[in-house]
């Protein structure tokens, strides 16, 4: 019987364990002699290009990169099967629905599946291929942990502790200088980052989409936080830690960004909130230093943490199988202690957001977390 070929391909923003994704489903499949596995490099875009970028993926093209940031397959978060990006004769853009073309390349190589790891636009992608008739899984991945059908995606909890680290840096300058430290974390649109990295590092305020803030609220919580030491004791005038999402917004405002320049890049590129909350502090009578940092893409990079590797390793080791049983059309998720299948069209009907009422904010709250409310 001849061998079958199943495409790995990564897409959307990079996160860490993504390469233990891509691991795990080489390694389980190589324990059988029915698959074998390639890659396509920056998601699809290794299928539509002329010639196109396909690597075979081995047990050997994959020994130790489970802990390895970032993808061996490159990635994307521009253009894509049906929204590829065209340059007209005048120099103008426009995008051009090339699925019906790559499948047909799909088949003509010879592939027999394809797993497509990445967030709510990728899996999007997928459903859109699936009702194409290709046999597809997909495999959630987003450090925003936005994605509503599993508990958690991979990469999340290895951002959260990257911003904590940075958080537990900022308070040691900030208790020396008593400065207002704003730090300004990922999400887009949730604020799980935020979220849990102020929870875990102490943060006095967080400021999250869900929950639009009064800006003299915050500045309330900053003077209690400089008013409530010991008088005239000069090392204990007071300091305060802002952590606040990119997407985070004023009561009656607007989010901060700009439209982005990027051929393909269909979002609003966040970020500056930090600067501007700054000065919206500023201009509402907060008279303390105040100093801002942007994490960025440091959430993205690095050594991802254990909890992601193993979450990583399950979804790709599910994701094979899923593959070998023919159950197309899925993404597999993770509900604790299980990795289970969720219809694509269930995966992205809604995003995952914090609750105001929820549990989370209810914690954050009860150990003084002042969210502008």
């Amino acid at each position: 019987m001849a061998m079958k070929r199943v495409m790995v391909l990564t897409g959307g923003g990079d996160c860490p364990g993504l390469n233990a994704v891509i691991r795990g489903i080489v390694k389980r499949a190589s324990q059988t002699s029915d698959w074998e596995v390639i890659g396509c490099i920056e998601s699809f875009n290794g299928v539509l290009r002329e010639p196109t970028e396909i690597v075979e993926l081995t047990e050997k093209t994959v020994e130790g990169i489970q802990i390895q940031g970032g993808t061996i397959l490159g990635t994307t978060n521009k253009g894509g099967p049906f929204a590829w990006p065209v340059k007209e004769a005048d120099g103008s853009w426009s995008t051009a629905d090339r699925s019906d073309e790559m499948l047909r390349k799909l088949r003509y190589m010879g592939v027999d599946a394809v797993i497509n790891i990445g967030g709510d636009g990728s899996q999007r992608i997928s459903l859109g291929l699936a009702k194409k008739g290709l046999n597809i899984v997909g495999v959630p991945k987003t450090i925003d942990n936005d994605l509503s059908m599993t508990d958690y995606t991979f990469g999340f909890q290895t951002a959260v502790q990257i911003c904590t680290d940075a958080i537990d840096k900022l308070v040691t300058t900030a208790a020396s200088h008593n400065r207002v430290f704003i730090v300004e974390v990922m999400g887009r649109d949730a604020g799980w980052i935020a979220l849990h990295s102020a929870i875990a590092g102490g943060a006095d305020v967080c400021l999250i989409p869900e929950i639009p803030y009064d800006i003299n609220k915050v500045k309330a919580k900053i003077e209690q936080r400089y008013n409530r030491v010991l008088t005239g004791n000069a090392s204990r005038r007071g300091y305060c830690i802002i952590v606040v999402a990119e997407g985070a917004l004023p009561k009656g405002g607007s989010v901060t960004g700009t439209v982005s320049g990027e051929v393909g890049y269909q979002h609003i590129k966040l970020g500056g909130v930090g600067e501007q909350l700054a000065a919206d502090l500023k201009a509402a009578g907060v008279e303390h230093d105040i100093r801002y940092t942007i994490l960025g893409h440091l959430q993205r990079g690095g050594t991802p943490i254990a909890f992601d590797r193993v979450l990583a390793t399950e979804f790709g080791v599910r994701a094979m199988e899923f593959v070998m049983e023919g159950r197309f059309g899925q993404m597999v998720a993770y509900h604790h202690p299980d990795v289970v299948g969720i219809p694509l069209e269930e995966a992205v009907r809604e995003q995952n957001l914090v609750a105001p009422d929820s549990r989370l904010v209810h914690t954050a709250k009860g150990v003084g977390i002042e969210f502008g409310d």
